[in-house]
């Protein structure tokens, strides 16, 4: 059974799975795999930007988002004619692009917006993981994967990919739905920010920060040439205490720090 594995880690953000993904559907017909895609609003590939944190305290990464190929489908189950969404023996999910009537259920029915309707042509599309290059045997991975430069994209067999999976994660698992993309080293919440001496107009090198949560744990770091400090990883919706020490001054402590978003504190003085 095929999946998809994809590190979020080593993804540049240069679009190039996003690209050729139009360069094999716009204006070709691979039926009964997939009509052409049109030009504009359809991203059966589409390269997601998250901007987290505040100045100077900002990150960024980016999630490649394609249809999940779910093992429990909800857009099968939700699709109005029999045979017309399709899971293949190798784990892909399809639409057959000759028997789709448009009732546009699947469309509705999709919890990662996947699949999009295509006005003129009557009828529902998304990401076939270019199964009609994978039956033509020449090609062992779709263009995306193909194409990804980094090999953020992977493509292959279950068994192959199985420690990497076991080290992944499915978006919105709530939803049942058992996707065959798994995602490696999405980011989580950070807390960051910077020390300083609004004595001496300077910063704290060196200043050593324990940042403790709800349940007990702790974890520690310490502030770089620049006075900065970060703790990443951090769970979603968890409430933190920091306590910042440094040699010749008063301890400080910082409570109710909440990773609802990212927390960049600023710049954080210190009293001798």
């Amino acid at each position: 059974m095929k999946v998809f594995v994809i590190d979020v880690d080593k993804c540049t953000g240069c679009y190039a799975c996003q690209f050729v993904c139009k360069d094999e559907h716009v204006g070709n017909d691979w039926s009964p795999i997939a009509k052409p895609q049109p030009d504009t609003g359809q991203f059966w590939m589409h390269l997601k930007e998250y901007i987290r944190g505040t100045v100077p305290k900002v990150e960024m990464h980016y999630i490649p988002l394609l249809c999940q190929h779910c093992d429990d489908a909800p857009c099968i189950k939700a699709c109005d004619v029999e045979g017309v969404m399709y899971k293949r023996e190798d784990g892909l999910v399809e639409i057959d692009a000759d028997k789709c009537i448009g009732c546009r259920m699947c469309v509705d029915a999709c919890p990662y917006d996947a699949i999009y309707f295509n006005d003129d042509l009557n009828l529902a599309q998304k990401c076939t993981g270019c199964a009609h290059l994978l039956d033509g045997g020449e090609w062992k991975v779709p263009r995306c994967a193909d194409a990804c430069h980094t090999e953020a994209i992977m493509f292959g067999e279950e068994e192959d990919f199985a420690d990497l999976i076991a080290k992944a994660e499915i978006l919105m698992p709530e939803e049942g739905c058992k996707p065959r993309v798994y995602y490696l080293n999405i980011p989580k919440k950070f807390v960051a920010g910077t020390i300083y001496d609004p004595a001496a107009k300077e910063i704290v090198e060196g200043a050593t920060l324990t940042l403790k949560g709800a349940d007990g744990a702790t974890c520690t770091a310490t502030t770089d040439g620049f006075g900065d400090f970060w703790f990443r990883g951090l769970a979603d919706d968890a409430s933190f205490t920091l306590t910042i020490a440094a040699p010749g001054f008063a301890t400080k402590t910082i409570d109710g720090i909440v990773t609802a978003k990212d927390v960049n504190l600023g710049d954080i003085a210190l009293a001798k």
